[in-house]
């Protein structure tokens, strides 16, 4: 009788998502009564807006919405994500070309999905996002990492995806603004790749999920506004989570060309149907209905970056860049590295990241997660003072 292994290769190839096992980790400590401050999870501290909240209310007692819907989404909410999209990215889709899908992570997935064929080559401006690669290997595609620093401010060039680029290279991902890292790319630098882009063949999937989380000014403008003829092969991912503090309600959604949305549709309608109907209604309120707290939120982000980056860099051999979107911090700490801390010789950013929560009760994740060693992700999504307590311990700690 042969033998079969328990997991499939490639479901057992799925490294479990860095971020949330350290917020895992963190909370477990919390609730064995540790003092832990957790950077890890870029989840808003809000609460959702009461205006949201009622529309849900509102929905779970209609009784159509007990009910299947459409797999793509309501289309009325289809129709208001279309508006959004010419908002906000300054590009016209239509309804037809809007999948509604359980948070912007199931996006990712099915646009990959979509899009890469076993062997095919998905370019990934690294630092990346912890789901991007797996998404990408789920798909049977290969993700080639390029890889920019703090010296570059974390943004990729024409000349380096140029290097990276083989003839199996199929799908360019531009993350703007990005997570980890928190860079957003100006109007220059988003045409100059969209154009190369364009220029070599390539599809596009841009996660736009941060796109109204920037700050002094700064516009996330979309790849598809800075070059128009990119819209027949790019995917567009986005969600609720993030902008309107709404992680729990698992909305997003994918726009794109009617050939790739019919083909993602088809995949939805086998792997989930319709996403949960009181969702979809709360999602619709949220876009369609005021935006003053979706405002304040992201104040208070600006208040706790600048506080953030301000008390980082009086850390010595710590570089903190000012990030202009999204609410992460992605710090440089090669300078701490190679040293002795606690008794021990620490070599990687994993190794700092035990050592602080062993040590100052403090939770950040490693650069690890999201690319090349030697960084750390601290999310200031959290109240103002647990903010500050936690850098005043690092400082404490590196003193």
């Amino acid at each position: 009788m042969p033998e079969f292994p328990r997991i499939s290769k490639r479901i057992g190839a799925i490294a479990e998502s860095a971020t949330l096992k350290v917020d895992a980790k963190a909370k477990a400590l919390q609730a064995a009564g540790r003092p832990v401050i957790s950077y890890a999870a870029g989840e808003p501290d809000f609460a959702t807006p009461a205006h949201i909240v009622e529309a849900a209310a509102i929905a779970v007692r209609d009784p159509k919405n007990h009910r299947y819907t459409p797999a793509i989404g309501l289309p009325e909410l289809r129709e208001a994500i279309a508006a959004k999209t010419k908002a906000d990215s300054g590009t016209n889709v239509t309804a037809a070309q809007v999948v509604v899908t359980n948070g912007g992570k199931q996006a990712v997935y099915q646009a990959f999905a979509t899009l890469v064929d076993p062997g095919d080559e998905v370019l990934m401006p690294t630092p990346f996002w912890t789901t991007y690669p797996e998404a990408i290997a789920l798909a049977g595609g290969i993700p080639v990492q390029v890889f920019a620093g703090a010296d570059q401010n974390y943004k990729v060039t024409v000349a380096q995806l140029e290097a990276a680029r083989t003839p199996r290279s199929k799908v360019l991902l531009f993350v703007s603004p990005s997570n980890p890292t928190g860079s957003v790319y100006t109007r220059e630098e988003t045409e100059a790749i969209g154009r190369w882009a364009y220029e070599n063949g390539m599809w596009v999937i841009t996660d736009e999920i941060y796109q109204n989380l920037t700050y002094d000014g700064v516009k996330a403008v979309s790849i598809t506004e800075a070059v128009p003829e990119l819209i027949d092969r790019t995917i567009l991912v986005n969600g609720v989570a993030k902008s309107y503090a709404m992680t729990g309600w698992r909305l997003g959604w994918m726009a794109g060309p009617l050939d790739a949305m019919k083909a993602a549709g088809n995949l939805q309608s086998h792997l989930t149907s319709n996403v949960s109907n009181i969702s979809q209604k709360a999602a619709l309120a949220a876009l369609t209905g005021p935006q003053d707290e979706v405002l304040a939120m992201r104040d208070s982000f600006d208040r706790r970056r600048k506080l953030a980056v301000a008390e980082l860099n009086k850390i010595p051999s710590w570089n903190a860049p000012m990030p202009q979107g999204a609410f992460y911090v992605y710090s440089d700490v090669t300078g701490l590295l190679g040293r002795e801390w606690g008794g021990k010789q620490i070599n990687t950013s994993l190794e700092l990241c035990d050592y602080i929560l062993d040590a100052a009760e403090v939770a950040l994740v490693p650069g690890e997660a999201f690319g090349p060693s030697g960084y750390v992700r601290l999310s200031y999504a959290l109240g103002d003072a647990p903010l500050l307590e936690g850098i005043q311990r690092l400082q404490k700690l590196f003193s």
